[in-house]
């Protein structure tokens, strides 16, 4: 065996190696995120601030905590090797703009449970067929069976049968792994399917399925303690103005 057999035979067992290795590998896990204390801003409530003001900047602050997406939840399921986590991340950027408050969750929608249980079986008939091409002299005669005339057809360019194997083995594997989706969940019911309407949502259509699904009573909510806040500054205003 030269050493362009070796350099064929050598390369696709080493990337199968690395396949079945970062195929079972656990997970790395996630990095903590760093702990930051918010700093005061200027003007804001602090501990034993009796100024007049001072109430009324505490409400201030906490009307700006809660935004019209305040106690909202927004889940986008999406197929990870798809390579749609770039789109996912878009409609993350525009919900947080556009619904202050808001929680968007980014979230892998895996493939029914038939299609990853053949794609973990992909690597094992890999393996199988190596094995065979390899070493399916010996293979066949121990269940008593002789070998077929394919095998030696195949055994004639055994190197690129087995690069053959492994390259169609990956796109098996790759597309048993997807699963296309691209799901929008608001508060836990399903406002877009990627599924069932075969399209990706456009950045207006999203906005405004979500717009229409905020909960009506934490929008009032909202508004109420906005109002609220503006009577209590004015009346401040006005009975400070009458003293002086």
């Amino acid at each position: 065996m030269d050493r362009v057999q070796l350099v064929l035979l050598g390369l696709p067992i080493l990337l199968f190696c690395s396949d079945v290795v970062t195929l079972f590998a656990p997970q790395p896990p996630a990095a903590p995120k760093p702990h930051r204390h918010p700093q005061p801003a200027s003007g804001a409530f602090q501990p034993g601030d009796s100024s007049p003001y001072a109430a009324d900047s505490a409400q201030v602050a906490e009307a700006q905590v809660d935004g019209p997406g305040s106690g909202t939840t927004v889940e986008l399921k999406f197929c990870a090797s798809c390579s749609y986590k770039g789109n996912a991340m878009t409609m993350k950027r525009m919900l947080d703009t556009s619904f202050p408050g808001i929680h968007v969750v980014l979230e892998n929608y895996p493939p029914p449970f038939p299609k990853r249980a053949l794609g973990k079986m992909v690597p094992f008939v890999q393996v199988g067929a190596i094995a065979t091409l390899m070493a399916g002299d010996q293979i066949f005669p121990r269940f008593g069976m002789v070998p077929p005339p394919w095998y030696y057809s195949l055994r004639a360019n055994r190197f690129g049968t087995m690069a053959s194997v492994w390259m169609f083995g990956n796109f098996a594997q790759s597309l048993l792994q997807s699963s296309g989706a691209f799901e929008v969940y608001c508060n836990g019911q399903l406002v877009f399917s990627k599924l069932s309407e075969q399209r990706f949502p456009s950045e207006f259509e999203l906005r405004e399925l979500i717009g229409n699904r905020l909960s009506e009573s934490q929008i009032g909510k909202n508004l109420e303690k906005e109002l609220v806040l503006d009577d209590e500054v004015e009346s401040t205003h006005a009975h400070l103005s009458v003293s002086t």
